[in-house]
């Protein structure tokens, strides 16, 4: 089979490898679209500090089941699925409690073990996720919904509550989605123009340019100078994050998804002084899967509005060096694993 492998920063490119053999409990399945995360990106870039290389990218899929034994899921070959791709341990402590998700020894696919971007993988039938009637591309954006669905999931976010989200990427989106699910009003800041326009097209009430605004202003205009109830740091900045402590209200609350390398310097004591809980989020759980993939099919959220390109998996390479120069233009792109002409 073809397999798209990073064999160090910038250098990518199509590789040839054994068909997998699904082991005991295992299922073979064929891939059907992948999306480049922004890990995936930072991988390609040398910017993702989990990422060792070789690597094969890719944890955001959907794959159409070729080979699978009898199962209490009831998912028979043939099948659409998406998979939980933050493969635990099973025993440490955070294991132990129930926290999958932030296993201590996590190897999340594409990033500490090889990923989705070939035309074949073996998964284990425990972490398939049934498609439940969605098609090939809207499973394919499940799991980075799941990343923002779960980060907000840390939150109490009420009817009316006012939340600001740092940075328009895909996460960043998929965050506004899901604050508005719950019935926020959203402001979304971000220095990119296009990426901004896609947030006012996703419902967000104000959105802020910081090359061209200040945000300060921006935020006491927005929250009657009483700072948000929420505040989402998806871009993984020093400065976005001091952006969400400073424009937190008072017994606020702050959400850090954005993931960087670089360290941030700050007072803590106005972490006391506002009494603000600040939360970590990394993965998501089975669970936020079912729950995002329920809502699709009812029709509630349309993941589909994010999706900037498609890509042939031939032209892989072209897709991640235009999302690493990306001006703004371009949201959630997918590979397209059955093209490899």
């Amino acid at each position: 089979m073809k397999a798209i492998c990073l064999s160090e920063p910038y250098h990518i490119g199509t590789v040839d490898l054994q068909d997998p053999v699904p082991a005991p409990g295992e299922a073979l399945l064929r891939i059907r679209y992948c999306g480049i995360c922004g890990a995936d990106v930072a991988s390609y870039t040398g910017n993702q500090p989990f990422t060792t290389y070789p690597r094969i990218p890719g944890h955001e899929f959907s794959a159409e089941v070729v080979k699978i034994g009898e199962n209490s899921k009831q998912i028979k070959p043939g099948d659409l699925v998406t998979a939980n791709p933050y493969f635990n341990c099973g025993h440490c402590y955070a294991c132990r409690r129930g926290f999958v998700n932030c296993c201590t020894d996590n190897r999340t696919m594409g990033v500490q073990r090889d990923g989705s971007f070939c035309e074949y993988v073996s998964m284990p039938v425990e972490r398939l996720i049934p498609g439940s009637g969605l098609d090939a591309k809207q499973l394919a954006l499940i799991e980075p919904f799941c990343i923002s669905y779960h980060a907000l999931s840390h939150a109490d976010i009420r009817p009316g509550d006012r939340v600001l989200i740092t940075g328009a990427g895909p996460i960043g989106l998929f965050a506004l989605i899901a604050a508005r699910q719950k019935g926020a009003r959203v402001c979304v800041s971000d220095m990119l123009a296009a990426r901004l326009e896609l947030a006012k097209k996703l419902g967000a009430l104000r959105v802020v340019n910081i090359r061209e605004e200040e945000l300060k202003g921006a935020a006491f205009d927005f929250t009657d100078g009483n700072g948000f109830d929420l505040c989402v740091e998806a871009c993984g900045q020093p400065a976005t994050f001091l952006d969400c402590i400073e424009q937190a209200c008072f017994a606020g609350q702050i959400v850090l998804i954005g993931n960087g390398k670089r360290e941030t310097t700050f007072n803590h004591s106005i972490l006391l002084k506002k009494e603000l809980r600040v939360f970590g989020s990394r993965n998501a759980l089975t669970s936020d899967f079912e729950q995002v993939i329920g809502m699709v099919s009812a029709g509630q959220i349309d993941v589909m509005q994010i999706v900037s390109s498609v890509y042939p998996m031939s032209r892989a390479a072209e897709a991640f060096e235009a999302l690493a120069h990306n001006d703004g233009t371009l949201a959630k792109v997918l590979i397209d694993m059955t093209d490899c002409t």
